[in-house]
């Protein structure tokens, strides 16, 4: 596995679009591939709750016929948790500020998850 482009994708990104803060690769089952965080994140943590989060948020997809699902977004008062599904098999987190600007996130995430998910599968 190819880390140096995991990790330099990862870092594209957050260098990209304001307000992003951190960035953590999992696998599905919630354990830390890949982190790119402030010292106050623990992977592991984050990991295990979008890990349980995109399984839920896929269940309720399935069920409600809406098809593949492709990734959630927390919003919070403080901040928003995006969490992207790459394939079945690993997921994304991004973490932002109150100031991250959500419209360049979603556009920005898309080629970012095709090319993790291609170095993952290699």
């Amino acid at each position: 596995m190819d880390y140096d482009a995991l990790s330099a994708e990862m870092r594209k990104l957050r260098e990209n679009v304001p307000g992003v803060t951190d960035t953590v690769l999992a696998a599905s089952d919630g354990i830390p591939i890949l982190a790119d965080v402030a010292k106050n994140v623990e992977p592991a943590h984050i990991s295990a709750l979008a890990a349980a989060e995109l399984g839920i948020a896929r269940q309720a997809a399935e069920v409600i016929g809406l098809g593949t699902l492709s990734q959630t977004v927390v919003f919070g008062s403080e901040g928003y948790m995006a969490v992207y599904a790459i394939g079945r098999l690993s997921l994304m987190v991004v973490l932002g500020d109150k100031g991250l600007n959500l419209g360049r996130l979603l556009h920005e995430s898309r080629p970012v998850i095709e090319r993790v998910g291609a170095i993952l599968a290699a």
